[in-house]
């Protein structure tokens, strides 16, 4: 498991790989994702948007952006926790991903970035 705590929010992040199949006439790996968003701050905050850069081993690069995740802004008060899980294709068998949460800190009206540590997606296939 990832972590990191930016301005009191942490982030921690698990992975896995879910397998292999064939789209647009390619092989694509499919991996999923674990993410845990707790505030451990003094201050309610919701979370806006965010935005992700995904470099897969061919060096292909994605970046994707947008309101919340998975359909949902989540509002959290001071010690509360919200997870989630999503996925993402890599033509490649590795491959990483990072990025950052808007915020909104609703003690100051303030918006801020939580950075999402980098995190790794590797095919079990492919590991020695």
């Amino acid at each position: 498991m990832i972590q990191q705590v930016t301005r009191g929010i942490k982030i921690s992040v698990e992975t896995r790989f879910e397998g292999m199949f064939y789209k647009d006439h390619r092989i694509q790996n499919a991996f999923a994702y674990k993410i845990s968003i707790e505030n451990q701050s003094n201050d309610a905050v919701q979370l806006e948007s965010r935005f992700w850069k995904i470099k897969d081993s061919l060096n292909n690069i994605q970046t994707v952006s947008g309101e919340g995740v998975v359909g949902k802004q989540p509002f959290l008060q001071p010690g509360e926790k919200h997870t989630y899980q999503s996925g993402c294709l890599l033509t490649g068998s590795f491959g990483a991903m990072n990025g950052y949460y808007t915020m909104l800190n609703f003690s100051t009206t303030k918006k801020f970035k939580v950075k999402v540590p980098s995190f790794k997606l590797s095919a079990s296939y492919a590991l020695n």
